[in-house]
């Protein structure tokens, strides 16, 4: 991986900020995206003190595709030739019953879990194939194939990532670019407080009595994925804490 440069969207926090950080420990030199460009640009100076590695700060919302285009599209000469893009933006809102699910919710998790998704890979999935060398990452969920009550737009999203990703595999048989989806389990990150609408007491009970994976688990088995040799694809990997068999069924003490 060493000066191999790797895109990450959603780095300001959480899985995101730590496969930056885990990239750039191999010596990638990471490309931060993500609206929170304050959060960024201390990520930066955090990879340049650690592993003493440049990153390239872009503000970025995955859910504007003219912004998205136009963005990576003039990224400076010296950062346009990706290599893995680490395709991390992702939210939950709300977990209510969908007779009473709000809707700018739903429009909020499909246009930035699926849109998203698709109009950043657009983007980067063409000069990867011109210069003949990639490796796409989806960050999934276990809910994609496990939904669970109050959540089945945000497990429909991540059924449509992982389709997405079978799909896009089959369009790209023949060539060297290879694509992983990942599909975690519990994760304790902002996600919960994200999904609440900022409530932490209510985000803290999620994980209450349970050892869940951290940010840094996913990150190790991402670069893991995009280290294999050249002519391993690992298709997808599916990661839950050992006290989580599915969505509902997790064991607390």
């Amino acid at each position: 991986m060493q000066s191999r440069i790797v895109l990450v969207t959603g780095a300001s926090s959480g899985i995101g900020e730590a496969c930056a950080l885990a990239f750039a420990a191999l010596g990638a030199r990471p490309i931060l995206a993500s609206r929170r460009t304050d959060r960024l640009e201390e990520l930066a100076r955090r990879i340049e003190t650690e592993h003493g590695v440049e990153s390239c700060v872009v503000p970025l919302d995955v859910r504007d595709l003219g912004v998205t285009t136009r963005v990576l599209e003039d990224l400076p000469p010296e950062w346009a030739s990706i290599d893995v893009l680490v395709n991390n933006a992702g939210l939950a809102l709300g977990m209510g019953p969908l007779a009473e699910g709000d809707v700018r919710d739903w429009e909020t998790m499909i246009d930035t879990n699926v849109k998203g998704l698709l109009y950043v890979t657009r983007a980067v999935l063409p000069g990867m194939l011109e210069r003949g060398r990639g490796h796409v990452v989806n960050i999934g969920s276990i809910a994609a194939t496990d939904p669970y009550p109050g959540g089945a737009v945000y497990s429909g999203t991540k059924a449509a990532v992982a389709a997405i990703t079978r799909g896009l595999r089959m369009d790209l048989v023949g060539s060297p670019i290879r694509l992983t989806n990942i599909e975690p389990g519990m994760v304790e990150t902002e996600f919960s407080a994200v999904r609440f609408h900022g409530d932490d007491e209510r985000a803290e009970k999620v994980y209450r009595g349970v050892k869940p994976l951290s940010a840094a688990d996913i990150a190790d088995i991402v670069t893991y994925v995009v280290t294999r040799p050249a002519h391993v694809n690992i298709d997808s990997v599916t990661v839950r804490p050992v006290a989580q068999a599915s969505t509902m069924l997790i064991a607390r003490s």
